[in-house]
């Protein structure tokens, strides 16, 4: 732990605390940044007494209603006693005076979260599959919760969302791009054009993997990184899960290690059908999602290669990421090509 913390000053917000939250705040602050977050900056940070947990948004470059604090916040304060574990919210501080950006406090949650081929590794076979069925068996509870139920109602806009998904992230690529990457227009060009009918929306992660999730005792302990979140279409989750899951850990990547077929976990195609079996949710589509999965991921390493050029990053890890968008354009491409064969 340490006094000092880019992005945030400690002595500022322990007085902060001590007027407005003293039970948060009852010494001195020390703190240290959480490693393998590559957008929001999550630290941990301790009184001497207790720890909790706070976020706020990456240093320079952010994209508008990309690091949404208010949006994260409400969320997992939402989701609080439902079936989905989620953190318990402390405290929301939308002014950005205080530390130069929004930030939110949260409980910690004690378990693992598996980033490392070295971690699964020591995972016995019949544990791996437990621990699949589980990721797989928590997204189908998030996406059956009624949002309308837990005060989300208004929390997106269903109506034409995979639409909108395709220009928001042609719109972001537009904002952050500083290279030529051969494929991605065509890619754009292509979701755009052939667009599926959603699914009854639900509430949407927007970044469900293994390394967003904390595990303790062979269930997940609390689903974590929720600044994707929305209502939208569900099917966006599993498509975006399988390129994580599936394509990435094929390649000598940064991103995600340690998951998927490769390294002894259940295919892709099993998490899909049980998924399916847990919703009811018609797949025939899923290469189209998959698709928009490599285009999304593709735009948001952009933007993180962006900041890692300009030196607006925080942590190690950053110099690698530009080198995975040309393969997730490739990932997309192929699986829009798929879906023409079908």
């Amino acid at each position: 732990m340490t006094a000092e913390l880019p992005g945030v000053d400690l002595a500022r917000l322990g007085g902060f605390l001590a007027r407005e939250r003293p039970d948060l705040a009852r010494g001195p602050l020390t703190g240290e940044i959480i490693p393998g977050g590559r957008s929001n900056l999550t630290f941990v940070l301790t009184d001497g007494h207790q720890e909790f947990v706070l976020r706020r948004p990456p240093l320079g470059h952010v994209l508008a209603t990309a690091h949404d604090m208010a949006r994260e916040h409400r969320v997992l304060a939402a989701l609080r006693g439902t079936a989905v574990p989620v953190p318990a919210t402390l405290l929301l501080h939308p002014d950005p005076e205080l530390l130069g950006a929004p930030f939110y406090l949260m409980e910690k949650v004690d378990g693992t979260v598996y980033r490392t081929a070295e971690q699964t590794a020591a995972l016995p076979a019949d544990q791996r599959t437990r621990l699949t069925r589980t990721l797989v068996g928590t997204l189908a509870e998030l996406h059956r919760v009624d949002p309308a139920a837990v005060g989300l109602a208004d929390f997106g806009r269903p109506e034409g969302f995979l639409a909108r998904q395709v220009r928001r992230w042609s719109g972001q690529l537009a904002a952050s791009r500083s290279r030529e990457l051969p494929g991605i227009e065509r890619l754009a060009e292509q979701l755009a054009g052939s667009v599926p009918a959603s699914p009854s929306p639900a509430i949407v992660h927007g970044d469900y993997r293994l390394d967003n999730l904390l595990v303790r005792d062979d269930r997940i302990a609390a689903v974590l990184d929720w600044e994707m979140s929305t209502l939208g279409d569900p099917l966006t989750d599993l498509g975006l899960l399988l390129v994580y899951w599936d394509r990435l850990p094929e390649l000598d990547n940064p991103v995600v290690q340690g998951v998927g077929r490769v390294h002894g976990f259940p295919a892709g195609g099993t998490l899909a059908q049980w998924y399916a079996q847990a919703t009811g949710a018609d797949l025939s589509e899923l290469d189209w999602y998959v698709a928009l999965a490599g285009f999304k991921l593709a735009v948001i390493l952009e933007g993180i290669h962006y900041r890692y050029v300009h030196r607006l990053t925080v942590g190690d890890g950053f110099e690698q990421v530009g080198s995975m968008v040309p393969p997730l354009v490739e990932i997309g491409l192929a699986a829009l090509a798929r879906t023409r064969r079908s």
